[in-house]
């Protein structure tokens, strides 16, 4: 009886040893179990322009995920805290702020509308006055396979002294590739930049012409450019090349033509092959006195509002042919198109590009 005792007292703590160790193993199983089936919440996301915070929610396993439409000023205001928050570099607000400003523009999906920097806006700002600081030579991109393509060259300019002719590829700038397609090229605008520059200095350009290149030294000066050249042609014939519609284009017309008319021509030419375009008021000014009574331009603005400008009965009478191509822009499609709408005009060329502003891909150097 004592041994029996004796045995069952020796069991008892075995057994409870084994029953706790039991329990535990089942409780440290419990929560391994828990902590792979249970999913952790997305963690919250601060916003340090604002002081927002957000978190998203998990969506249900069937559904797809739905997330809230905002506006992109909303959007913009997010990614500037974003890069407050986690960016580590030097932020250059300028660029930054120029690069918004493009893809906004960009995003209307408009090929006609583009956003141009302060610089660049500065640059536009001489051309349309007809004066600028550089070699004097017309550029246009279209059609080139490497480098700017020149169409016009300014008389008596520091291009036309250094022998620069129509039709000529500049393909560098002081050593640098010009849209060759390689990594280090530079595009049109820096073209510009790097071409233009103060009165008096040097600039290199490299210069390809049907199977040679070479340098060219040319020093940079302020440019009048010519909006319209005349030539008599003989047989009474007079030629008037129109460049662009920009400052005092309207006028300088109206001079050609009288001249040409006091000096017995019994026909005109006019040329606007290669003509970016310009001023409104300047085509309507030249129109005006070309064109019989009537209506030369209707307009129509984003409210539906219209406006229709007249010419007066005052006119010229004599028989006009005018040219164009491919980079006929904006007004000097439309100067060709209103003559030969009044039937005083033959159309002569190419069919034009069919652009209602002046072209980036056109400028002067």
């Amino acid at each position: 009886m004592y041994e029996e005792k004796n045995q069952r007292s020796t069991l008892l703590p075995i057994v409870l040893a084994v029953l706790i160790t039991a329990a535990i193993s089942f409780f440290v199983s419990w929560l391994i179990l828990r902590d792979r089936t249970v999913k952790p919440e997305r963690p919250s996301i601060d916003h340090p322009s604002t002081g927002a915070q957000s978190t998203e929610a998990e969506p249900e396993e069937t559904a797809a995920p739905v997330y809230p439409t905002i506006s992109y000023q909303d959007k913009i205001e997010e990614i500037q805290g974003l890069i407050d928050y986690y960016f580590i570099g030097d932020v250059d607000e300028k660029t930054m702020g120029d690069a918004v400003a493009a893809g906004m523009i960009e995003g209307l999906g408009d090929e006609w509308s583009y956003y141009i920097t302060a610089e660049e806006y500065g640059s536009y700002q001489e051309s349309v006055q007809n004066a600028y600081v550089g070699i004097g030579v017309t550029i246009t991109t279209e059609n080139v396979a490497r480098g700017v393509q020149v169409t016009d060259v300014t008389p008596n300019s520091p291009a036309y002294a250094a022998g620069l002719e129509k039709g000529d590829l500049i393909v560098a700038v002081e050593g640098v590739p010009v849209l060759d397609g390689s990594e280090n090229a530079i595009d049109l605008n820096e073209t510009k930049n790097r071409v233009r520059g103060e009165e008096g200095t040097d600039v290199t350009i490299t210069v390809s012409r049907e199977d040679r290149e070479w340098d060219v030294v040319i020093t940079r000066a302020r440019i009048k450019v010519v909006n319209v050249t005349s030539e008599d042609l003989g047989n009474d014939l007079t030629y008037i090349k129109i460049s662009n519609f920009e400052t005092d284009a309207g006028q300088d017309i109206i001079d050609a033509i009288e001249t040409a008319m006091s000096s017995g021509a019994k026909g005109i030419i006019f040329d606007v092959r290669y003509n970016p375009g310009g001023y409104k008021h300047e085509l309507l000014k030249a129109l005006d006195y070309i064109l019989p009574a009537g209506p030369i331009f209707r307009s129509v603005d984003y409210r539906g509002r219209e406006s229709v400008d007249e010419s007066d009965a005052s006119h010229i009478e004599i028989p006009m042919a005018v040219l164009v191509n491919y980079d006929s822009y904006s007004a000097a499609e439309y100067f060709a198109a209103a003559l030969q709408e009044y039937d005083v005009a033959t159309v002569v060329g190419e069919q034009t590009y069919g652009r209602v502003c002046p072209s980036p891909s056109m400028s002067h150097l």
